[in-house]
């Protein structure tokens, strides 16, 4: 390479880099080392020799250099996020070398974050790219490079899990959690959730919490959170997501909504509804008139607020655990009718006259009998059904307990 001797950019490159293996710098590095810094390596990119490179720079870090530098130029010159990403994943890969080699230390750490999260949104990018161009065939799936960025990721997941001889404060699995938060926003992407399980249980073995940082530690709950409530495990869902919002810094705003988004379901599901101030703080009055009819009992109404805003709830993977709140209004119902008889013996006709007022006019004694039935087996109404006298007979004492304390 001509000039190499002298002072080349190339030269300067790779003698800041060295710098900072030897200082140990491991954040410095993970900005060097940014696709966000590619703009300012523009005069690198006619020079990327590989013969020269490794020349100056120990292995494996030469590999990482030279896989950066091409993900850079693929971006930068030719356009290309489909290659960028190829090559991006050929730096895990040299940085799965690099974790591995380095014994006892963890400095490399935040590189690691930093490639983890460019390697997602590059996936996420190319996988975009193919499908707007057309750079598709059938045997190709359509979310082919999310998967193989999960695959990347998960070989640096091993091996920090397996670090577990090293001392806490050197130790590789302090990146575990960070990994995992990559992890899973690729599996709720590609709808592989039940990928998430492992990589819980290796972090709970670890022992590492105190360890973690609280930002990762609020994202690792906002989506451990998200899950508990798609399992339907809504006790859990709150202490997580409660946690997440908590502890989320004060000015992320954007966040706290996102946030909101599954915990005021959650919230709802366990009788706690949310005020008016905090859904229009956070602009989320799509909430607003399920909350309403939730409340009123409105069934009806709550089938007309859930299609009003279904592209909303629907967008964020809720819209089915909202129609969960039928039977909640349905108890709701129960409960008024029960103030106004104002008698523990409650005549089922009279139940069936306000459904069909408050849901539908076509609504039968069976599908009354039988909505009932479901509120006393869920433990909602305290009772049972006579159905020698057509009553509902509630208990004298607490007949509508606190749904947080009956919910799973």
């Amino acid at each position: 390479m001509a000039g190499f001797g002298v002072k080349s950019p190339l030269n300067s490159f790779l003698n800041h880099m060295n710098d900072m293996q030897f200082q140990k710098d491991g954040h410095r590095m993970a900005n060097a080392m940014s696709i966000a810094q590619r703009e300012s390596l523009t005069p690198l990119y006619d020079h990327i020799n590989e013969t020269v490179i490794s020349k100056y720079v120990f292995a494996p870090f030469d590999d990482l250099l030279v896989a950066h530098l091409r993900c850079c130029r693929a971006l930068v010159v030719d356009n290309d996020p489909i290659q960028a990403f190829h090559y991006k994943c050929q730096g895990i890969q040299a940085l799965t070398k690099v974790l591995t080699q380095l014994k006892d230390e963890n400095w490399i750490l935040p590189v690691m974050y930093t490639s983890a999260v460019e390697l997602r949104q590059l996936a996420t990018v190319a996988d975009q790219y193919k499908r707007k161009t057309g750079d598709t065939s059938t045997h190709v799936k359509p979310d082919e490079c999310l998967e193989e960025a999960a695959a990347q990721l998960m070989a640096c997941f091993r091996i920090c899990a397996n670090d577990n001889r090293a001392a806490h404060d050197v130790s590789k699995r302090k990146g575990m959690i960070n990994l995992i938060n990559q992890l899973f926003k690729i599996y709720f992407k590609i709808n592989k959730l039940h990928l998430y399980k492992p990589l819980t249980r290796a972090l709970e073995n670890a022992n590492m919490n105190s360890q973690f940082s609280l930002a990762q530690t609020v994202t690792y709950n906002y989506f451990t959170g998200m899950k508990s409530l798609f399992d339907s495990d809504y006790k859990k869902a709150e202490e997580l997501l409660s946690f997440a919002f908590n502890n989320c810094h004060p000015e992320a705003h954007k966040n706290h909504r996102l946030i909101l988004i599954y915990l005021i379901p959650v919230k709802m599901l366990l009788g706690h509804m949310p005020s008016d101030h905090l859904l229009h703080k956070y602009r989320l009055q799509e909430f607003a008139p399920v909350i309403q009819s939730v409340k009123e009992g409105n069934v009806r109404r709550l089938d007309e607020a859930l299609e009003a805003n279904a592209h909303f709830f629907w967008g964020n993977g809720i819209y089915l655990i909202l129609e969960k709140l039928k039977i909640i209004a349905f108890r709701n119902i129960c409960k008024k009718v029960a103030l106004i008889v104002d008698s523990h013996q409650i005549h089922i006709q009279v139940i069936m006259t306000a459904m069909k007022h408050l849901y539908d006019d076509s609504i039968t004694l069976e599908e009354v009998h039988c909505i009932l039935a479901n509120l006393i087996f869920e433990g909602k109404i305290k009772g049972y059904i006579s159905l020698q006298y057509q009553k509902l007979v509630i208990s004298k004492q607490n007949p509508f307990p606190p749904l947080s304390s009956v919910t799973a």
